[in-house]
C-alpha cells in the first residue's frame, strides 16, 4: 500500500503523508513484533515509559496522518516538527536517562503510582500520557474544524472517527499491556487502512481520463457480435459497444432521467453482464458512469452556449435534479459545476 501510494504522490502531494506513515507502522511492526517475543517482554506493568513512548509516537504519527488527507499544506517539515516538538523532548530526555543508567520501575497498580506522583519516573509517564491523549484528541477535532475551510469526503470524516476510536483502544494496549490485545490493534488499524486504501484507489479511478464519445455511423447486428465472439472476444466487445453508442447518439432517451441500466439493456438486446463487461472494456466504471458521461458532455457544451446557467438548469440534459447534477459533475470532472458554469461566463 505504501509503494502505490507514493507513486500517487508524485501527483498529488496529499498521498506522500499516508504513504510515509504507512510505510513508518509497517516498519516498526516488523521490528517491533519480533523483538517483543525474543526479549519476551510480557510483564511491563502498567505505565511503562517504553509502551508510553510507543503510544506516544503513534498518536502523533496517526494524528498527522488526518492532517495530510484534509489538509495537505499543512504538512511542511517546519510545522511538522513543531507539532512534534514535546515529543520528541520527551524521548530525547528517556534516552537521555537510560544512557545515565536510569531503570524505570515496574508499576502494577494505581496505588503503586499514585505513591510515588513525585519521583521523575512517574512525572515522565504522566507527561507522556497527557502528550499522547492530546494527539488522540487531534485525530478527532482536525478533520472537524478543517472542514469549515476545505471540502472533505464524509468518508474521511468516518475514517477520522474510526480512527480516534481505535487509537483510543490502543491507550489501553499500552497501559495494561496485553499480547492478544495488541495483535487486536493491529488487525483492526490495518483493516481501517486498507479501508482508506481503497477509497482512494476508488478516487484515482474515477478521475482516469474517459474515452472520447466517437460517432457511430450503424449499429452491428446481434448476429455478427455472436459470430465475431467465436474468434475474438475483445473485438465482440467492441462491437457490443458500438451498438450501444449508436442507440445513444441515435435516440438520446439518457435526457429522460428515468432512462438507466435496465432500459439500455432492453433498447440494445444486451444482457447486464455484457453490457458491463463490453463498457469497462473500453474505460467506463459502470453503467451508470456511463450514462452519465453522456449527460456531461451534453451540459458542458449547453454551459459554453450560455443554455445553462445554474445547476438547477441540468434537469435538460437527463439529471434528476440539480443536486445530482452537482455531486455527478464534480465526481467525474474534479471540478464543481458552479465553479465550471462561472468560470465558461467569465
Amino acid at each position: 500500500m505504501s509503494c502505490v501510494l507514493f507513486l500517487y504522490s508524485r501527483y498529488k502531494i496529499e498521498y506522500l503523508a499516508l504513504a510515509w506513515i504507512m510505510l513508518i507502522f509497517c516498519s516498526s511492526f516488523l521490528i517491533g513484533i519480533p523483538t517483543m517475543y525474543y526479549y519476551k517482554v510480557t510483564d511491563m506493568g502498567i505505565f511503562h515509559p517504553a509502551l508510553l513512548i510507543t503510544l506516544m509516537a503513534s498518536s502523533y504519527l496517526q494524528s498527522i496522518h488526518l492532517l495530510g488527507i484534509c489538509m495537505p499544506g499543512y504538512l511542511q517539515w517546519k510545522r511538522m516538527w513543531i507539532y512534534a516538538s514535546p515529543a520528541i523532548s520527551l524521548i530525547a530526555v528517556y534516552l537521555l536517562a537510560r544512557l545515565l543508567g536510569w531503570q524505570p520501575n515496574v508499576i502494577y497498580t494505581l496505588q503503586e503510582l499514585s505513591s510515588k506522583l513525585q519521583t521523575f519516573d512517574i512525572l515522565f509517564r504522566i507527561l507522556a500520557f497527557i502528550l499522547s491523549v492530546y494527539y488522540i484528541v487531534n485525530i478527532y477535532r482536525l478533520p472537524h474544524l478543517l472542514v469549515r475551510k476545505y471540502t472533505i469526503p464524509t468518508y474521511v470524516k468516518a475514517y477520522a472517527t474510526a480512527l480516534g476510536l481505535i487509537a483510543s483502544y490502543y491507550v489501553c494496549v499500552m497501559l495494561f499491556f496485553n499480547e492478544s490485545l495488541l495483535l487486536v490493534y493491529l488487525y483492526l488499524f490495518t483493516a481501517l487502512n486498507m479501508y482508506i486504501f481503497f477509497r482512494t484507489l476508488e478516487t484515482m479511478a474515477q478521475h482516469l481520463p474517459k474515452p472520447d464519445i466517437t460517432i457511430v455511423q450503424t449499429a452491428p447486428e446481434p448476429e455478427e457480435i455472436e459470430q465475431t465472439e467465436q474468434e475474438d472476444f475483445n473485438q465482440a466487445n467492441r462491437q457490443r459497444f458500438e451498438r450501444v453508442e449508436f442507440f445513444m447518439q441515435s435516440k438520446r432517451e439518457w435526457t429522460d432521467n428515468t432512462f438507466g441500466r435496465d432500459r439500455l439493456c432492453e433498447a440494445t438486446g444486451i444482457n447486464r453482464h455484457l453490457l458491463l463487461q463490453c463498457l469497462r472494456s473500453q474505460g467506463y466504471n459502470n453503467i451508470h458512469d456511463y450514462i452519465n458521461s453522456y449527460r456531461i458532455a451534453a451540459l458542458k457544451k449547453k454551459i459554453s452556449r450560455g443554455e445553462i446557467q445554474t445547476a438547477n438548469d441540468a434537469v435538460i440534459v437527463g439529471f434528476g435534479s440539480g443536486k445530482t447534477a452537482k455531486s455527478c459533475f464534480e465526481r467525474m470532472e474534479g471540478i464543481t459545476l458552479d465553479a465550471y458554469i462561472k468560470g465558461s461566463n467569465s
